[in-house]
């Protein structure tokens, strides 16, 4: 059954490499990114079940030496590589299992992040600055590249909220398990007596699409042309370059005034609101699906709180996979990866006790 569904995959590859090479689906871009984009997820596959089908050769010829050699040397040798060869297999058949896995059609998109300070005043906004610099370092440590949409700061140095744009290899794979409340306790910059405060902020991560990716009808947006103003109102252009986008059906409204054109302005605002609007049609998509599985690894609702940050512990834990790690600085510096790659396998490990079940 496995060798089946192995040959299945390398076939398609070889005919996704024959394709790729015809000058009918170079010129057609679409379909050329398309193609090159299934190529490249099936080739860890391949070489996967290449080696595989390797191992299952290499046991048969051992079973085969095992029912025709008498010398008892080498039937002990045999019997020795057949105990390794069959580990090896099991420990393929189960890397397989996860590669076979239906992957997140969003995995190796760039995302738009957001960032804001929740419940705790001026303490929650410091925490939004925090976070934005730690997905920052974090970006940073992944060779990814971060810019700033919008930000919206205080007096002290924090943000009532903060848009980053994070381009990169694989990024949403990586980073869509932040969507959340994240939780703080620590005692404030502002705290005169020591105490220790509890505050939140949110993250929203979002895939960052394209109109090939998700459309949305033209007729469904209204757009508002305005006066950028700065800090108390004052008009800063005495053009109207402001652009402030309503999508219709569902409420969504991006306003956006920090790009010096209005074109820019709205190519912003137009990016924002369609991963939003994808979101949100996503979400609705899955509320019913989420309700029968046990949706242990969230990735879309900003008000489950998903992680704690205890500063006089020093110690950072997150709730959904029960995973305590006693290195906040670190973490706060950027060093993301333990946490992010648990979250990895307990999302697989899920997914895989759920495909079990069904082929019960």
């Amino acid at each position: 059954m496995l060798l089946d569904q192995i040959d299945t995959f390398i076939n398609r590859y070889q005919e996704l490499a024959e394709l790729l090479s015809d000058p009918d689906v170079i010129n057609d871009a679409k379909r050329f990114r398309d193609l090159s984009k299934e190529e490249a997820d099936l080739r860890p596959k391949v070489e996967a079940f290449r080696h595989y089908k390797d191992v299952v050769d290499q046991i048969e010829g051992a079973e085969e030496i095992l029912a025709d050699e008498s010398d008892e040397e080498l039937l002990e040798l045999a019997k020795e590589e057949l105990k390794e060869l069959k580990e090896e297999r099991d420990q393929l058949e189960e890397e397989i299992r996860v590669l076979m896995l239906p992957s997140d059609p969003n995995d190796d998109k760039n995302i738009i992040m957001e960032i804001r300070g929740a419940a705790g005043g001026d303490e929650a906004q410091l925490f939004a600055a925090d976070l934005y610099e730690m997905y920052s370092r974090y970006a940073e440590s992944q060779g990814w590249r971060i810019s700033v949409v919008e930000a919206h700061s205080n007096d002290i140095g924090g943000y009532k909220e903060i848009i980053l744009q994070i381009s990169g290899d694989k990024v949403y794979s990586k980073l869509k398990y932040e969507s959340g409340a994240h939780r703080v306790q620590r005692v404030p910059k502002t705290e005169s007596q020591g105490r220790v405060h509890t505050s939140t902020a949110t993250v929203g991560v979002m895939p960052e699409l394209e109109d090939l990716d998700f459309e949305i009808d033209a007729n469904d947006i209204r757009t508002d042309i305005y006066h950028a103003s700065g800090a108390g109102g004052q008009h800063v252009n005495k053009t109207a370059s402001a652009v402030r986008l309503t999508h219709i059906p569902t409420g969504i409204v991006v306003a956006m005034q920090d790009q010096r054109s209005q074109q820019q302005n709205r190519e912003k605002a137009m990016l924002i609101l369609r991963s939003r609007v994808y979101e949100h049609v996503q979400a609705e998509q899955q509320s019913e699906y989420d309700s029968k599985r046990k949706n242990l690894v969230g990735t879309g609702d900003r008000s489950e709180r998903i992680r704690t940050y205890n500063y006089p512990q020093n110690r950072v834990t997150d709730h959904r996979i029960n995973l305590t790690i006693q290195k906040l600085d670190r973490i706060m510096q950027g060093e993301l990866e333990e946490i992010i790659n648990a979250l990895i396998l307990a999302d697989q490990a899920q997914k895989l006790e759920e495909l079990n079940e069904h082929s019960i």
